[in-house]
C-alpha cells in the first residue's frame, strides 16, 4: 500500500519524482493506493502487507516511512519479490525505514483507498 494524499507523493516531499516511484513499484508487485495514513512526518510511506504464506506464519504488515530514494523503492521490490513479511527476512536496509505507526490497535478502522495513480 502506498500512501499518496495530503503529504506522500507531493511537492511537499521535494527531490522524488513520485510518479516513477509509484510507477516502478507497480511495475515490481501489485500495489494498492492509500488516502493519508497519518504519518505525515514519515512521508514517503509504503506499508508492505504480508502474502497468505505470511499471514500463516504470523508475519504482520511493514510500515516503511520516508521512502525517498530509488534504491530503497528497489529494495522495496526485491523483498516483496522473496516473498515480504513472514516469508522473506526484512532486508538490514530496510530495517532503517521501518517504523510503528501510532495508534494502529484494535478497532482502528483501516485508511480509506484512492482510485488515483
Amino acid at each position: 500500500m502506498v500512501c499518496r494524499d495530503c503529504c506522500c507523493g507531493t511537492p511537499k516531499v521535494t527531490g522524488v519524482d513520485h510518479a516513477a516511484q509509484t510507477a516502478r513499484l507497480r511495475a515490481g508487485v501489485p500495489v494498492r493506493i492509500s488516502a493519508c495514513l497519518d504519518v505525515c512526518d514519515q512521508a514517503n510511506v509504503v506499508v508492505v502487507q504480508p502474502s497468505a504464506a505470511g499471514r500463516a506464519a504470523g508475519a504482520r504488515p511493514v510500515w516503511l516511512g520516508l521512502v525517498n530514494d530509488a534504491e530503497a523503492t528497489e529494495d522495496i521490490v526485491g523483498w516483496v519479490r522473496a516473498g515480504g513479511p513472514g516469508v522473506a527476512p526484512l532486508p538490514d536496509i530496510l530495517e532503517l525505514y521501518a517504523f510503528d505507526p501510532p495508534g494502529r490497535g484494535v478497532g482502528k478502522r483501516p485508511p480509506a483507498r484512492l482510485d488515483r495513480p
